[in-house]
């Protein structure tokens, strides 16, 4: 039986085994998937180890998106433009590295979240490795403006500079800011960062959101219980990232198998559960 797995750390929250399940008995795809706890220092090693055991391929959450784009031999166009990956496949001939954060999240806000995303103005927090690879899909998607914010100004310019072209072509105004500077009044507030996950709060201030804004946390579950209550609060609906997470997931199962699965009843299974 082909072997998969999430990899990170922490991963013991991951609820990808349970939807990778769903997706092979929903098309008859024979696999295993588990959750791979990889050592902070050890990420090439530990998944080297793993795929010479016969596995095909794993999903990467974090912290490992950069390391894990560096360790493959080829990658994606949208991995390439991302510089992080969290998808890979272990082909014989190298491994290959994809990014499927960006399409799963531009699919679950417009499928299952029915938001028009056209003309919109997005605030994107952070510059790691989910809003990497979330931030060209969502230029692409017919944004008017995007900013991106993080504690870091450097990293925000370089992840900005590296998209320029590509809001050019799309006619999309990209900046960078400081989170304390971002600007107010925002259609769409994504956070792309690991301060829920770390029980940390809100990294911005409630005048980001404009008046029935979408504000998304990129975590799911408990994690993401502060931001949404953040969001109502000021008056923005919230969501966290649980559809994302299906969206890239069955992103990553066509790239590994060749079949994508229905996603929408296995999002409604988790939303019940």
């Amino acid at each position: 039986m082909d072997r998969y797995a999430v990899a990170g750390n922490p991963v013991e929250h991951s609820k990808s085994p349970c939807i990778h399940a769903r997706f092979a008995e929903q098309t008859g795809q024979a696999l295993e998937y588990t959750r791979l706890l990889v050592p902070l220092d050890a990420f090439a090693p530990t998944l080297r180890e793993f795929a010479a055991g016969g596995a095909k391929g794993c999903n990467v959450t974090v912290p490992f998106k950069f390391e894990a784009f560096a360790a493959a031999a080829r990658a994606t166009p949208r991995a390439t433009l991302a510089q992080a990956a969290n998808t890979l496949r272990f082909d014989a001939d190298g491994w290959l590295a994809d990014n499927t954060d960006g399409a799963g999240l531009v699919r679950d806000l417009r499928h299952n979240a029915g938001f028009d995303l056209a003309g919109r103005s997005l605030l994107l927090i952070g510059a790691g490795g989910a809003a990497a690879g979330a931030l060209g899909p969502l230029i692409e998607a017919g944004l008017r403006r995007v900013v991106v914010s993080n504690r870091s100004a450097e990293r925000a310019q370089a992840l900005v500079q590296r998209h320029a072209a590509l809001a050019q072509r799309c006619g999309v105004a990209l900046d960078a800011a400081t989170l304390d500077g971002c600007g107010e009044g925002f259609d769409l507030v994504v956070n792309g960062t690991a301060a829920s996950l770390q029980g940390a709060g809100v990294p911005v201030s409630g005048r980001v959101l404009a008046r029935g804004a979408l504000a998304v946390d990129l975590m799911y579950g408990p994690a993401a219980v502060g931001f949404l209550q953040w969001a109502a609060e000021h008056g923005a609906q919230g969501r966290d990232g649980l559809g994302m997470l299906v969206e890239q997931a069955a992103e990553s199962f066509a790239l590994w198998r060749g079949v994508r699965p229905d996603t929408a009843p296995v999002l409604a299974a988790l939303r019940g559960a």
